[in-house]
């Protein structure tokens, strides 16, 4: 039966702690923890400007708890949160009050680790949004970094399996990229069109310019006849260091291969303008990735195979997902593909 309530998020939850006084086998600390546990969640929800109970998103949910962990609360405390929060959300869901059981997929965590940050659908659009407005200027770096983060977002890589890309392992017609992961194993992981619009301008208009200034580089400094015998080795290992970078799908500013360094700053540089603290490193958006194809209905193991871990779990076999499977899924469920 529907319960009766004007839909804000402190009625119901008011409705929800009346519910529970009323229970058989609470105690009233139990009940004590579930008041105090809401209060807190209704105070976050409207610093966010969050007011209907319908409002109240998964995304939300997790950011209340990866708060909790950045102002470091005992794990025993955020997993009390995670355990009142799925109660209430479970009884809006019965009571007509939710059109869902937000909170089905909330976890607590585990161990001593700290929660992961997860950037919000929303979230990620906006920051792809600025990215891809410094992009129409057609300014090299800024064409790289649109396509840096989309391809980070776009297929969950690890950062070191996106700097040793080359243009070689781009599949634009398929929209693939074949990346060497952990152990050198090696895999093929799809993309959506954003991040192939977004590595096709890069390649058109951004990356030749980068790379005429390791060219322009390397040719200045051959021709200085009189150098030095050092000048020299020098010469010679700027123009090799122009050969490796032939092949490169990225490129730096000086027109070398992409190192790993450049891509945090970029990564960091892109989520600074974003609310809240945390980890703002490139393996954001790898997690990131994961979760919102979880989040789009997804199967577990081809997330798995789409992010190359090894296994599921140290008890779990590894299951191989065939590339025609792993493509199929990842256009249903990614928001980008």
């Amino acid at each position: 039966m529907e319960a009766q309530t004007d839909g804000r998020l402190v009625a119901v939850v008011e409705s929800f702690l009346d519910h529970v006084r009323g229970a058989r086998g609470l105690s009233e600390q139990t009940v004590r923890a579930y008041a105090n546990d809401l209060d807190q969640l209704v105070q976050f929800a409207a610093e966010r400007g969050i007011d209907a109970a319908r409002g109240l998103g998964l995304e939300v949910l997790r950011d209340w708890l990866w708060d909790a962990d950045q102002r470091g609360l005992a794990r025993s405390t955020i997993a009390r949160r995670s355990s009142s929060v799925r109660a209430f959300t479970r009884w809006a869901s019965e009571s007509g009050l939710l059109d869902t059981d937000t909170a089905v997929r909330l976890r607590a965590p585990k161990g001593a680790g700290h929660l992961p940050r997860v950037v919000s659908t929303d979230q990620v659009r906006t920051v792809l949004d600025g990215l891809a407005a410094r992009a129409e200027t057609d300014d090299p770096g800024a064409l790289r970094d649109l396509a840096v983060v989309e391809l980070l977002y776009a297929a969950g890589i690890r950062v070191s399996e996106l700097v040793g890309i080359d243009v070689d392992d781009l599949d634009r017609s398929r929209l693939t990229v074949r990346v060497l992961g952990k152990g050198g194993k090696e895999r093929v992981v799809p993309f959506g069109v954003p991040a192939r619009d977004a590595l096709e301008a890069w390649l058109d208009r951004g990356r030749p310019a980068l790379a005429a200034r390791a060219a322009g580089t390397a040719g200045s400094a051959g021709a200085d006849g009189t150098a030095r015998a050092a000048g020299a080795a020098r010469v010679g290992a700027t123009a090799g260091a122009a050969r490796a970078a032939d092949d490169a799908l990225f490129l730096g500013d000086r027109g070398g291969r992409l190192g790993v360094r450049s891509v945090y700053r970029v990564v960091a540089r892109a989520l600074a303008d974003l609310p809240g603290a945390g980890p703002s490193g490139p393996h954001t958006f790898r997690h990131t990735a994961a979760t919102h194809l979880l989040d789009g209905g997804a199967d577990l193991r081809a997330v798995q195979e789409l992010l190359g871990h090894a296994s599921l779990g140290t008890t779990q076999v590894y299951t191989h997902v065939s590339s025609a499977r792993l493509r199929e899924v990842y256009r249903t469920a990614h928001p980008r593909a």
